[in-house]
């Protein structure tokens, strides 16, 4: 199985890179795990996969094409870890989840004759393909290094915004510690939050706090978008006491 991870949106890319997916192994299985990761938004992309990865089958491929960089200084790489493989640019979107399972192997792709802007079809899905129909890792390039380390900030009860997902919950990387109220606080904001279990408990028109999918905070508004209320964006820092 196949696993796509991008920014591709709605656009012809992804299906572009399907289709040569298909020309090397026909009979591969392609899902998309999520393809509207905000335009070159790399933190979000590698929090969704860290996320994620988890749920799908052993062996899965996970092509994550999150790449602002293409064409420029980074490597292309194909990494095997204990339990599945990622594909990808080498720019932190992987590190954190292939750091948690462990890596075992890395290989460096080659761009020659790839265009410069669009390596997930050139040199990503070509590897993913590869992969697919039983190539070894070793025979798609020369071994390789990760060299970009993309760490989600955690010290204490200060953390960052990890997400704002397709509802508006601002998602933090910080876990529930029990409280039923808490401050919250960023460069431009500081409100005190209370905390509910689930969605139907909470008051309509405030925000609250609530333990998402992935165990962490995150901010929330009943029936809107919490981040109407709190304009913030990923990467920024946020304590929650």
């Amino acid at each position: 199985m196949i696993a796509t991870l991008t920014d591709f949106m709605d656009s012809e890319y992804l299906g572009v890179m399907k289709g040569v997916i298909y020309s090397i192994a026909p009979k591969a299985i392609i899902t998309d795990l999520y393809k509207k990761v905000k335009p070159q938004n790399i933190e979000e992309g590698a929090w969704i996969l860290l996320t994620t990865y988890k749920y799908f089958p052993k062996g899965t491929i996970f092509l994550c094409v999150v790449d602002p960089g293409v064409g420029g200084k980074r490597d292309c790489l194909a990494v095997k870890t204990k339990n599945y493989y990622f594909v990808g640019p080498d720019n932190g979107i992987f590190y954190p989840t292939v750091q948690e399972d462990k890596v075992e192997k890395v290989v460096q792709l080659a761009t020659i004759e790839a265009a410069p802007t669009f390596h997930g079809r050139d040199v990503f899905a070509k590897a993913a393909g590869k992969l697919e129909k039983s190539i070894p890792i070793e025979k798609l390039g020369k071994p390789g290094k990760i060299k970009v380390k993309e760490e989600f900030y955690l010290q204490g009860r200060t953390g960052e915004i990890v997400r704002i997902d397709e509802y508006g919950n601002i998602i933090t990387n910080l876990p529930h510690i029990g409280k039923k109220e808490y401050l919250a606080k960023t460069r431009t904001y500081e409100q005190r939050i209370q905390f509910y279990e689930t969605y139907e408990e909470a008051p309509s028109n405030q925000l609250f706090l609530i333990q998402g999918s992935a165990n962490t905070l995150e901010i929330s508004l009943k029936n809107g978008k919490a981040i109407d209320l709190w304009d913030v964006d990923t990467k920024a820092r946020i304590t929650i006491e």
